[in-house]
Parts: structure tokens; C-alpha cells; sequence
């Protein structure tokens, strides 16, 4: 399992991004549950923060967020490590070079809500 690498810009966040790299990297969390309960949580907790989920799969899902204004798209993966115990996940804008940390908020925020789902 592999994540896309943030590029060099400071509009992306992940939980692969080098521990070292504070720009870019966030810590995954311990989930509980079978894969199916974790990827239906963070479907109900994208398309409820305005997200547009566009592919799901077992171990995975893939979103879109559009800002309101200026229609700017941003992509977010999430996805369970092997034994379905960490999730991982990546979110990055798909345009300019600073997103004054929106990536970064957003994760923060969505990550508690999945928790809080997941029981």
C-alpha cells in the first residue's frame, strides 16, 4: 500500500510524507471495525463535510472537495494498511502552491468525525 507523494509544495498532507517533513506529514490513526464499516464511515463522513466521493474500494476510498468560491478541487485517498488496523490517508490540491493549510484542516477535522463513527 502506497500513497502518492506530496510534491514540494505545501498544499498536501500524508500520512506516508517523512515523519520529519511537518509540512506535509500527518500522523495515521488506529481504527476498529471490519473494512466494510470503515470505508461506509468515511463515505457517510465526506458526502456529509460537502465532499464528492468518486471511487470506493474494499481497502480504499477516494474523494473530491471543491472550494465554494473560486472552484478550486482538492483529492483525498484514504486507505486501511493490510490487516485493516491503520488508516492512512493523502489530501492535496490539485492546483496553485499554497492552500493555506486547507488540506491539513480538513484531515483534522474529517479523522475525529470517522473515529466518532466508528464507535
Amino acid at each position: 500500500m502506497s500513497l502518492e507523494p506530496c510534491p514540494d509544495s505545501p498544499n498536501c498532507v500524508s500520512t506516508q510524507a517523512d515523519p520529519s517533513d511537518s509540512e506535509h506529514h500527518i500522523e495515521p490513526v488506529s481504527v476498529t471495525g471490519d473494512a466494510a464499516s470503515v470505508i461506509a464511515a468515511i463515505d457517510s463522513v465526506v458526502k456529509d463535510a460537502g465532499g464528492e466521493v468518486v471511487d470506493t474500494q474494499a481497502n480504499g476510498l477516494d474523494a473530491v472537495f471543491t472550494s465554494k468560491i473560486f472552484k478550486f478541487k482538492d483529492d483525498v485517498r484514504f486507505e486501511l494498511d493490510e490487516a485493516g488496523t491503520t488508516l492512512h490517508f493523502r489530501s492535496a490540491s490539485r492546483t496553485g502552491h499554497s492552500d493555506l493549510k486547507v488540506n491539513r484542516k480538513r484531515m483534522d477535522k474529517l479523522v475525529p468525525e470517522i473515529l466518532s463513527k466508528l464507535g
